[in-house]
């Protein structure tokens, strides 16, 4: 029998100690009764608690709300797992597990390889290197895959996840209404049912103590009584005459940008706009205090702010950082600790000339690189930035320049600061090895955290799993330990999710990386722009080894046969679909890279059949609707 004491009374440790319970008993079957109690006096058994209950030194970090520490001394009989928050108890208890031989690769029971044998004596103490790790929902999801992937967040070391908008509508609705699957019949959500999944989705959160990360965009119309559900979508100007003042002044005309509530802007200057934005917030802040941060960002779009004369006398920053102060403002007359994060996001990218924030314990400052390249990480090279010019910013092309703007925000702030970054966006479409986004994301995080930026959220599908999980474990690897090399942190998962296959399937990976190259789907590799980003003879050539790069590739992998553990079967599998998506996906871009559009759209068509006919078993690993979203944008430049 082994004994599990509570030394701290909590939810989130209630929760630690039944994980605990539950992997000891798969790890030993015949271990006999594992028993849960709260005890905090106990001296025998697993002692699960806060540190500082322990009596533990909890000195070197510096906020332990925020960032995780984890103590593990444990044996064969019991021992203390504890953290310095009650997140991060559960981390210790996975770590524990980790250690033990134990692997999560991607979420559900199929991503877990937890090995059968006697638990072996632990000592380890560790502050996770980057304080934010964690993903943003993005792609199309269904609420049993989201689910899912917060359950394995802690499994792999991260403590955040940000749900983004008020509701994330355009999410669910691109997942139930399989608008890209030629196949499957649309299954309407309503909007009832999507807000109550994600206070769902919420309360798994808070049962794990993850961080929830909310809203974003969206506070720029919502104010005025303009619906943001729609997404994307363009919707029908019914803006009343006596909100359309507060709308950013364009053209000469006060109006939603293109159609497009979430990328319309406000008139910013305008102190009566700003005092709704910031009560909106406020309110927001008191019915959700389940948040543990607020995003407060401006319309998805640029050059498209207001014209008027007095907004036009200030950078876009300057107003940003105005507004962020009056909801400072409103906040602390309500006694409201909320924290809020603000975004350098393309026209904010620019810091501001003479504006400051007051209160900066209150905020996170986010810098969100979206059209970076993603070929190349950042360098030594510091470039000269362009002065800022309202509505006609030309957004920076690589991580260089984006990192001169944040050491431009640098000069006059000081506090807190991560990244948004969008590895997991289009940009696992263009690399189907996995393999260069991989080490693009090693080289990131380092890069990053070397320039004070304190951990990633990753604005991403969370079906990032395909052809395997790589790309995300080393994601969320490198974020938790900093010191790790690539070549362990690939090790660890070839060997962990193919067994003895696991030379032959990078083998195959590797193959799929040289054919398709790292730059070709990204465009930049066009032999004539004027033509086309994706005219390119010599690729194509290339990409008409794809089918016997697979073919070798796969008969190879076939000699691993037989009964083995649940991950390397599942993992084997998706190589073997990987396959034939690999030929599919060369031949249309074969035929795009020889100019042929219209074989090449041709092609696109049936590969999309085909894959529409498989979206249902490869939906927890590789999202359907974002990857042919893309490639369709693909074949019209």
């Amino acid at each position: 029998m082994l004994l599990i004491h509570k030394i701290t009374s909590d939810s989130t440790v209630d929760f630690a100690a039944q994980e605990l319970q539950k992997y000891l008993r798969m790890m030993m079957p015949e271990c006999g009764d594992v028993r849960i109690d709260y005890a905090p006096d106990a001296k025998d058994g697993f002692r699960l608690g806060l540190m500082q209950d322990l009596s533990l030194d909890v000195s070197d970090v510096a906020d332990t709300a925020l960032d995780d520490l984890l103590y593990v001394d444990t044996d064969e009989h019991g021992g203390i797992i504890a953290g310095d928050n009650p997140r991060s108890v559960l981390l210790a208890v996975y770590e524990f597990f980790r250690q033990n031989g134990c692997r999560w690769l991607f979420p559900g029971v199929d991503g877990e390889k937890i090995p059968m044998r006697q638990i072996r004596p632990v000592r380890y103490r560790h502050a996770p290197s980057c304080r934010y790790r964690g993903p943003c929902i993005e792609g199309a999801i269904s609420q049993e895959l989201l689910l899912s992937t917060i359950d394995f967040l802690p499994k792999v070391g991260m403590n955040v996840f940000m749900m983004q908008f008020f509701v994330p509508t355009v999410f669910y609705t691109r997942y139930y209404t399989h608008a890209r699957n030629t196949v499957l019949s649309p299954e309407p959500v309503s909007a009832e049912t999507m807000l109550q999944w994600k206070t769902a989705a919420e309360s798994e959160m808070a049962k794990r103590g993850i961080e929830f990360h909310d809203v974003g965009h969206g506070f720029t119309v919502a104010p005025f009584g303009i619906d943001v559900s729609s997404g994307w979508t363009p919707i029908e100007d019914t803006v009343t005459e006596e909100n359309r003042k507060y709308l950013a002044l364009l053209g000469g005309e006060r109006t939603l940008y293109k159609g497009v509530a979430l990328n319309t802007q406000f008139c910013m200057s305008s102190a009566e706009a700003r005092k709704k934005i910031a009560d909106y917030v406020a309110d927001y802040a008191e019915k959700h205090p389940n948040a543990s941060y607020i995003h407060v960002w401006l319309g998805d779009s640029h050059n498209n702010h207001c014209e008027c004369e007095n907004c036009a006398r200030e950078t876009v920053s300057d107003l940003y950082v105005t507004l962020l102060n009056d909801i400072d403002a409103v906040l602390t007359a309500r006694r409201l600790g909320t924290r809020i994060v603000f975004i350098a996001y393309t026209e904010t990218s620019w810091a501001p000339e003479h504006e400051t924030i007051l209160h900066p314990d209150r905020f996170t400052l986010m810098l969100a690189p979206i059209s970076r390249s993603y070929t190349r990480s950042m360098t030594d090279s510091v470039p000269t930035l362009p002065p800022f010019r309202r509505n006609h910013v030309t957004l920076p092309t690589d991580l260089d320049a984006y990192m001169a703007h944040f050491d431009a925000w640098r000069k006059t702030w000081k506090g807190a600061a991560l990244c948004y970054e969008y590895h997991f966006w289009k940009h696992q479409c263009f690399d189907p090895s996995g393999l260069f986004l991989a080490k693009r994301i090693f080289e990131d995080v380092t890069a990053y955290k070397s320039r004070g930026v304190d951990g990633l959220i990753a604005c991403g599908s969370q079906r990032s799993y395909f052809p395997s999980g790589l790309a995300y474990y080393v994601f969320a690897r490198k974020q938790f330990d900093i010191s790790l090399s690539y070549g362990e942190i690939e090790e660890d998962y070839f060997s962990s999710a193919f067994g003895d296959a696991a030379e032959s399937a990078k083998r195959y990976l590797q193959s799929i990386a040289e054919c398709f190259g790292d730059a070709y789907l990204e465009g930049e590799e066009s032999e004539d722009a004027a033509r086309s980003r994706y005219y390119s003879p010599t690729r194509a050539a290339r990409l008409r080894t794809v089918p016997d790069a697979t073919k070798e590739g796969l008969t190879a992998l076939r000699e691993y046969g037989g009964i083995r553990p649940r991950v390397e079967a599942v993992s084997l599998r998706l190589l073997e679909e990987h396959a034939s998506y690999c030929d599919l996906l060369a031949e249309a871009f074969a035929y795009k890279a020889d100019g042929d559009d219209e074989s090449a759209r041709a092609a696109l068509d049936r590969f999309k059949e085909e894959m529409s006919a498989r979206e249902l078993r490869l939906a927890p690993y590789f999202d359907h609707d974002l990857a042919f979203g893309h490639f369709a944008r693909l074949m019209k430049a």
